[in-house]
C-alpha cells in the first residue's frame, strides 16, 4: 500500500505546473515562496517544501496552472497493472466517502487507447479501494471535490491530487473575458519577463494602450499593490483533502489580507489602460470591480493613435506593454500594418519608457522601431509567439517609416503600377468602376488584387506545399503594405481573402457574417457587392462584357437567367426594358437579386424570382424565351438538387434543355469558368454555335484569356 499520510511540516515532494516557457520563472517563485526545487521538466517544476510552502504556492504563485501531490509513480505494462497500482494507494486516508470525485486521465499506450477508459479504470480502483476499507464509495462528479490526475508515459504511471482544484489562472476577478483574452498566468509571466516586478517597486507606472478585457492591467496591479491572485478564489482542491491544515490554511489567507491593505495604502503606481472598443472596456470595468483594485486603474475608451497619460507619470517612466491582434484570422491582416505603425507613434510619446509587445507575427513587429533589447518565446495557446521587450527611444525611432517598396516586394510594385497606368485611362474611358488590378502577374506573389470603387479586395491564391508558409506570410505582409503606397486605397479599404481549389458549393459558404454591402456602378446600373462575408463579392468581374452585351439585346424581349446567382444579368435586362426570370437555388443569393432589383427602382410588377434546380426547373417550365443566359458552376452538389451537376458531363443536356424554351430568331449566351471545358461537338450538329470566348473577356483580364468559355447559340436557320 502507498503512504499517503504525513505530518504537515514534514517536507514533501510538490508538482507545479505551468505554461510551456515559464518554468524557469516559476522555479523563481517557487524559490521565494520557501521550496527547494528539485527538477524542471517541461511545464512544470518539481520541488520540495513543506504544506505550507504548498500553500504558499497556491495562494502566491502568478505562474503555475496546477498545483499536484505526488500519490504513487510506477512501471505499468497491462490494464490489470495499471489497476493494481491505483489500487495500492490508501483513498480512504487521501479523502472522506462523503466528498465527490472526478478523474483526469491523460496519456495513451498499447492496452490503454481511450483517455476515457484509462479514467474508467482509476475510478474503479479508488471505489474498490473505498469499499474495501470503508464499505461505502464516494459519488464520482465532473466538478468533483477532490480532483485525481493520472499520467501515463512511457509505460510509467504518475497519479497525483490536484490541491489547487480548478486551474489556477482563473484568479475569481474574470467573468467578463473580452474577444481574445489571455490567461491570467501567461500574463503575468509576460509582465516579469517586462521588468514590470522591478519597475512597480520603483514607482514607475504602466500603459496598455489595446487593454481589452484588462488581463495585463489587472495582473500589473495585483503585482504593484503586493496581493496575492488566488486571495480571490471560493474553492480549492486541498479543502476535502485529509491531509489539509485549515487553521495553517487561514492564517495565511489571514496574512496575505493584511499584505494586500499595506500593498493597496502604499501603492503609488498609476496604470492606464485603453481600447478603443467601448465592449472591451466595459468588460475590464467589471472585471476591475471584483479585483479589488477599483481606484487603482485608469480605463478609457481611446484609439492607439490617442494616447493621453499625465505629465508627471509620462516624467516618471514606466513600461508600455500590449497584445496587439497578429492575424490569426486573415481576414485582419489588412488593417494590422498600419496598427502596429500607429502603435510604434503612440509609444513615441512615452520615449523613455520600456515597450513589451507580444504578438504571434514578428514581421509586423518590425513597425516599432526601438533597440530591440530582449525577446523571449512563448506559446499563446497553440500560437508560437514572442515578447519583444524594446528599450527608450533612439533617433532611429523618430525617423519616418520607411516605404513600403524595397526588397524584393519592389518588383510586385513596379508591375501593380505598371498594371494601375494601362488600366486607368481604359476604365476612365469605358466608365468602368470594378475591375482586376493584377492577377498573380509575377508567380511569386500570386494574389488578385481587385477594385471596388475606392476599394480593395485582394484573394491570395493558396501557395504550393514547396514554398515555405514563413515566406508565403511574409510575402502576403509586403503585398498588404505596398497596396495602399501604390494604389492610393487606405488600408482599412482593403479586404484580403484566401482562394482555394473549390468543390461543390464552398465559393458560395460564409467567410464571415459582417453583412456588409456597397453600391457600385456597372453601366446604367447599381450594384450590390459584398466583400466580405464570401469568397466571391456578388459580382464575377470576367462577365462584365456578357452582362454589358446583354443590356444591349434585351430591350423588350423575355429573358431567362439561369443560375442567376445575384441576378446581375437580369438588372441590366430589365433596366433596357426586359420581363425577366431569375433561377438559382440559393434562396439567399435571389433575395440579393431582389435587393439588387429595389436598388435601380425596378418594379417586380414583370419579374419572377424562382428558386429550384435548374435543370429539373427546365424540364417543367413551359416558358419561352428571346434571350437566355446561363454561367453554371463547374461543379456543385448542393442537397437541393436531385444528384450532382458536373458541367463537362451535364453541359450538352442543359443547353439542349435551354434550347427547348428559346425562341426561334432567340439567342442563347452559355458560360462557364471550367479551365480544361470542352463543348460537346454534338451540339454544333443541331444548332448554330459561336465562340465568342475571346471577345467576352475584358481588358483587365486579358493576363488571363481563359478565365472562361463562352458561346452564343442559335436555333439553325431552314
Amino acid at each position: 500500500m502507498t503512504e499517503t499520510s504525513t505530518d504537515s511540516t514534514t517536507p514533501r515532494q510538490w508538482h507545479a505546473v505551468c505554461a510551456k516557457g515559464t518554468e524557469s520563472l516559476l522555479a523563481d517563485e517557487i524559490r521565494e515562496l520557501g521550496g527547494t526545487v528539485l527538477k524542471e521538466p517541461p511545464m512544470g517544476v518539481i520541488w520540495q517544501g513543506s504544506q505550507e510552502a504548498a500553500y504558499r504556492v497556491c495562494l502566491w504563485s502568478r505562474l503555475a496552472n496546477r498545483m499536484m501531490l505526488p500519490l504513487v509513480d510506477d512501471i505499468v505494462d497491462s490494464v490489470e497493472k495499471l489497476y493494481d497500482v491505483a489500487r495500492s494507494i490508501r483513498w480512504s486516508e487521501v479523502f472522506p466517502a462523503s466528498a465527490t470525485f472526478r478523474i483526469d486521465f491523460h496519456g495513451r499506450s498499447d492496452f490503454i487507447r481511450n483517455t476515457q477508459f484509462g479514467a474508467q479504470k482509476i475510478k474503479d480502483a479508488v471505489v474498490d479501494g473505498f469499499r474495501e476499507e470503508t464499505g461505502s464509495r464516494p459519488d464520482v462528479d465532473k466538478s468533483g471535490d477532490i480532483r485525481i490526475e493520472a499520467q501515463l508515459h512511457k509505460g510509467r504511471l504518475k497519479i497525483f491530487l490536484n490541491i489547487s482544484g480548478d486551474s489556477m489562472h482563473r484568479r475569481g476577478y474574470r467573468l467578463q473575458p473580452g474577444l481574445a483574452p489571455l490567461k491570467e498566468t501567461l500574463a503575468a509571466a509576460l509582465l516579469i519577463r517586462s521588468g514590470w516586478p522591478e519597475l512597480a517597486k520603483q514607482g514607475r507606472h504602466l500603459v496598455d494602450p489595446m487593454c481589452g478585457s484588462g488581463t495585463f492591467l489587472l495582473e500589473a496591479g495585483l503585482m504593484a499593490a503586493d496581493i496575492a491572485p488566488g486571495l480571490n478564489r471560493q474553492q480549492w482542491g486541498f479543502e476535502q483533502w485529509k491531509g489539509h491544515d485549515r487553521k495553517l490554511w487561514m492564517s495565511l489567507l489571514e496574512e496575505a489580507r493584511e499584505r494586500r491593505t499595506r500593498g493597496l495604502e502604499s501603492m503609488t503606481n498609476r496604470l492606464y489602460g485603453f481600447d478603443i472598443d467601448a465592449a472591451q472596456i466595459q468588460s475590464a470595468t467589471k472585471n476591475l470591480e471584483r479585483s479589488g483594485l477599483a481606484g487603482k486603474i485608469h480605463l478609457e475608451r481611446r484609439p492607439v493613435d490617442q494616447l493621453r497619460i499625465q505629465k508627471e507619470t509620462l516624467a516618471e517612466g514606466g513600461l508600455l506593454i500590449c497584445n496587439p491582434p497578429y492575424g490569426e484570422r486573415l481576414s485582419e491582416l489588412p488593417q494590422l500594418a498600419p496598427l502596429y505603425q500607429s502603435l510604434h507613434q503612440a509609444a513615441l510619446t512615452l520615449p523613455d519608457w520600456s515597450v513589451a509587445i507580444f504578438t504571434g507575427n514578428t514581421d509586423l513587429a518590425r513597425a516599432i522601431r526601438r533597440p530591440l533589447e530582449k525577446q523571449y518565446r512563448f506559446l499563446n495557446g497553440k500560437i508560437e509567439t514572442k515578447l519583444l521587450v524594446f528599450g527608450a527611444a533612439d533617433e532611429r525611432s523618430l525617423q519616418e517609416a520607411p516605404s513600403a517598396i524595397r526588397g524584393p516586394v519592389e518588383a510586385f510594385a513596379n508591375r501593380l503600377k505598371k498594371n494601375i497606368k494601362n488600366l486607368s485611362k481604359w476604365a476612365k474611358r469605358e466608365d468602368v468602376h470594378c475591375y482586376r488590378l493584377y492577377d498573380a502577374d509575377i508567380p511569386e506573389y500570386a494574389v488578385a488584387v481587385d477594385r471596388y470603387e475606392n476599394w480593395l479586395h485582394v484573394q491570395e491564391y493558396v501557395p504550393p506545399k514547396s514554398v515555405d508558409p514563413v515566406v508565403a506570410e511574409r510575402r502576403l505582409l509586403d503585398i498588404l503594405a505596398v497596396l495602399p503606397e501604390v494604389t492610393g486605397v487606405p488600408s482599412e479599404q482593403i479586404v484580403l481573402k484566401r482562394r482555394e481549389r473549390q468543390s461543390g458549393k464552398q465559393q458560395y459558404e460564409k467567410q464571415s457574417n459582417e453583412r456588409r454591402t456597397m453600391a457600385v456602378r456597372e453601366g446604367q446600373v447599381n450594384l450590390l457587392v459584398n466583400l466580405r462575408d464570401y469568397l466571391d463579392t456578388g459580382l464575377f468581374l470576367d462577365h462584365r462584357p456578357t452582362r454589358l452585351q446583354i443590356a444591349s439585346l434585351a430591350q423588350d424581349k423575355r429573358f431567362l437567367n439561369l443560375f442567376c446567382y445575384t441576378a446581375t444579368a437580369s438588372v441590366h435586362a430589365a433596366k433596357s426594358g426586359a420581363r425577366c426570370t431569375s433561377v438559382d437555388m440559393s434562396n439567399t443569393y435571389l433575395n440579393w437579386g431582389k435587393d439588387n432589383f429595389a436598388l435601380n427602382d425596378l418594379s417586380m410588377e414583370y419579374h419572377r424570382f424562382v428558386q429550384a434546380d435548374c435543370m429539373k426547373w427546365l424540364q417543367d417550365d413551359k416558358g419561352e424565351y428571346d434571350l437566355i443566359f446561363m454561367d453554371p458552376p463547374s461543379f456543385s452538389n448542393s442537397k437541393r438538387m436531385e444528384g450532382v451537376l458536373d458541367i463537362q458531363r451535364d453541359h450538352s443536356e442543359l443547353i439542349r434543355g435551354a434550347m427547348e424554351h428559346l425562341a426561334e430568331d432567340g439567342l442563347l449566351i452559355f458560360s462557364c469558368n471550367l479551365r480544361k471545358f470542352r463543348l460537346d461537338e454534338a451540339l454544333g450538329n443541331d444548332f448554330e454555335v459561336r465562340d465568342v470566348s475571346k471577345s467576352s473577356v475584358p481588358q483587365d483580364f486579358a493576363r488571363r484569356d481563359n478565365i472562361h468559355v463562352c458561346f452564343h447559340i442559335r436555333h439553325k436557320t431552314a
